[in-house]
């Protein structure tokens, strides 16, 4: 496969994801790296969660606060805002008809 279209559908996908696992609760960045992993397909990094929660934060999508951690510094907890949850479902209906529009075309092309 193209890794260059795989790149650019993934970097789409990502918030969305993140928005998704925050939609299941509160959740600190390596937590929240756990949940979307789950879903295999999206394998997202490290590196790729950090600066999209900073601009989730910024955006007022999320808001954040600082608990204890087993060991080393305190870790920063996020949740999602009324604007977070908004963003969401926009999301996700968009989504929605996007992917619908794809699989018919998809279901055009393939013969019977």
């Amino acid at each position: 496969m193209d890794s260059a279209w795989r790149a650019q559908l993934h970097k789409g996908l990502v918030e969305l994801a993140v928005l998704a696992a925050l939609r299941q609760g509160e959740g600190y960045g390596y937590e929240l790296l756990q949940r979307v992993n789950q879903q295999p397909a999206l394998n997202v990094r490290e590196p790729t969660v950090y600066p999209l929660l900073a601009r989730l934060l910024k955006d007022g999508c999320l808001v954040e606060r600082s608990g204890p951690s087993p060991h080393g510094p305190p870790r920063r907890y996020y949740r999602l805002t009324r604007a977070g949850l908004d963003r969401y479902r926009q999301m996700v209906r968009m989504w929605r008809a996007v992917s619908q529009d794809v699989e018919d075309l998809i279901d055009k092309g393939d013969p019977k």
